[in-house]
């Protein structure tokens, strides 16, 4: 893998997932939020959550040089979630997402690091359009989208998905 960007807030350190973050990836894509909301992958397993580190998330950053970041505190480098930019089947352009460990939600965690992988979206990564999806019913979810600035758009299926999701889309803004 080339070198690859962190980036930082006051709070966090954002940095690319690695193989070694497979206890967190179980843990994160097990809470109760992920299932809930972004839905079950099927990892049960360190190995499991290798697997899907090394092919959902090592190969678009091998491809884009940009992907999945695990949010770590600064104070302790404890893992509270992840941000980043993704490649998704049926979207135009990239989705930028997040979630978070349930012991983390609320404390301004999630707006603090997707706001950071947005800047760099349009800065580091030159993208001049982001997408986010959410379901109709993750109320915090849209919340946040809107802090970030993006707007709804329109009611969207995702392929192989009969569930309608929420398409929210952010323009480059024209003086960066």
């Amino acid at each position: 893998m080339n070198h690859l960007l962190q980036f930082e807030t006051d709070r966090l350190i954002i940095r690319p997932s690695r193989l070694d973050d497979a206890p967190f990836f179980v843990e994160l894509l097990n809470s109760p939020g992920w299932l809930a909301n972004i839905g079950d992958r099927n990892v049960r397993s360190k190995e499991d959550a290798e697997e899907y580190i090394q092919t959902r998330m090592l190969s678009q950053f091998e491809r884009v040089g940009y992907g999945n970041y695990v949010v770590e505190r600064k104070e302790d480098q404890q893992k509270v979630g992840v941000s980043g930019l993704y490649e998704r089947e049926g979207l135009a352009a990239v989705d930028i997402g997040f979630a978070l460990l349930p012991a983390y939600e609320g404390k301004g965690y999630a707006f603090e690091a997707t706001q950071r992988v947005k800047e760099a979206a349009f800065g580091e990564f030159s993208l001049h359009k982001i997408l986010a999806i959410t379901t109709q019913t993750n109320l915090p979810s849209q919340k946040l989208l809107k802090k970030l600035g993006m707007e709804f758009t329109k009611l969207i299926n995702l392929p192989n998905d009969p569930e309608e999701l929420m398409l929210f889309e952010l323009a480059k803004p024209a003086n960066s």
